[in-house]
């Protein structure tokens, strides 16, 4: 079945031609004056190679860090790249919280009416 099909069929269903339409919406078809509060997603784990390549250099030369210092310094470097990735992120991002969407439902609340 093509795309057009399927939606001149749902058109059909929902058409006022024969009377009352087919499908009735079972919930009223108005928004909520609430969003659900979820935590946000925590991103995955950065910069573990370069962790995992200064320990094992640790573990090889007796954690002495003089011997370790291209890697230390790698590491570091990958943490501030990550970190300048993240703020960047945050303020470009364009969600609201659920609090805050929430303050912003309260102060203007939506049609109680269906649309």
């Amino acid at each position: 079945m093509s795309g057009s099909v399927i939606q001149e069929k749902v058109a059909k269903l929902l058409s006022r031609q024969n009377g009352k339409p087919v499908l009735r919406p079972i919930k009223p078809l108005a928004l909520k004056n609430e969003v659900a509060s979820r935590k946000l997603k925590k991103g995955e784990a950065t910069c573990v190679t370069e962790m995992s390549l200064l320990m094992a250099c640790w573990k090889q030369n007796d954690f002495n860090n003089t011997v370790c210092s291209k890697e230390v310094s790698v590491f570091y470097t990958c943490v501030e790249k990550a970190q300048n990735k993240a703020k960047g992120k945050q303020g470009t991002q364009g969600r609201l919280l659920p609090k805050e969407a929430n303050t912003l439902l309260k102060r203007f609340p939506n049609l109680s009416s269906e649309i």
